[in-house]
């Protein structure tokens, strides 16, 4: 499939019936969250921290189990069906069972080097990322070739340091959260890529580097490096005129 270069969308969606609202919740001190997702098989958070390991903890932040794989760090982490797909932050990712057994050899993202800071598994399948050496936000197969691409300097405001990034399933929205050398703030897209929304989390915490949903509470929660703090919010998601809240989705099924 040709790669669609440089898809700008800056339209911000006009008379929404819902904007993206955050209300905090919680908070507990964690140290050096770097990539986060929510599992809710085991109604806990996978975190990884750049690191050999990444780490599956409570949602208060108890230490439930640690994997590794065969990369050389683990800087971003995602759910991927009953598996996890965890990169090195350099362009190779590699999946693995949540025991930490390699599902295969490491593979690498299609278009070379990229600084890859976050990914996450949208409705198709598609492997997102996001990367801020070059700025981008792409959209790969499963089996790592290029299908779409975004120049996130072209929109508006920019999104020069994107770190983290989450997909509500409810919604296919994508959450990305861009750190202190950028906007410290939160972006929010449509599937397609279309910026929705900016917040800013400087009243929060400074440099966020991690974001994951649980949808089946409402619940947001973003990992920042300053403090090394894991902080909990409630969140509605920006929605056009007339339409409903999203329900509920899955929740945890542990309990």
């Amino acid at each position: 499939m040709p790669v669609k270069a440089s898809l700008v969308a800056m339209c911000v969606l006009c008379s929404p019936a819902a904007a993206l609202e955050l209300r905090e919740t919680g908070r507990y001190e964690l140290n050096r969250p770097a990539s986060l997702d929510y599992d809710p098989t085991f109604c806990g958070l996978w975190i990884a921290n750049e690191g050999p390991e990444a780490v599956l903890v409570t949602l208060q932040g108890d230490e439930l189990r640690r994997i590794s794989s065969d990369l050389y760090r683990i800087k971003a982490i995602a759910i991927e069906g009953d598996h996890l797909l965890v990169g090195d932050g350099l362009g190779s990712l590699q999946r693995v069972t949540k025991d930490g057994t390699p599902l295969g050899v490491p593979f690498t993202l299609e278009g070379g080097f990229a600084d890859t800071e976050g990914i996450a598994i949208n409705a198709k399948g598609q492997i997102v990322t996001v990367e801020d050496d070059p700025e981008r936000l792409s959209w790969f197969d499963g089996d790592g070739n290029l299908t779409t691409r975004i120049d996130t300097m072209q929109l508006s405001p920019p999104l020069s340091e994107a770190q983290g990034i989450a997909i509500d399933p409810r919604t296919g929205h994508m959450l990305i959260v861009d750190d202190w050398e950028g906007t410290n703030s939160l972006y929010e897209f449509t599937a397609g890529g279309q910026l929705l929304a900016q917040q800013s989390l400087l009243e929060f915490g400074t440099d966020p580097e991690g974001i994951a949903i649980r949808p089946g509470s409402n619940q947001l929660f973003v990992a920042f490096d300053g403090g090394a703090k894991i902080v909990t919010f409630d969140y509605t998601p920006t929605l056009p005129e007339g339409t409903p809240p999203p329900p509920p989705g899955a929740d945890c099924m542990m309990f």
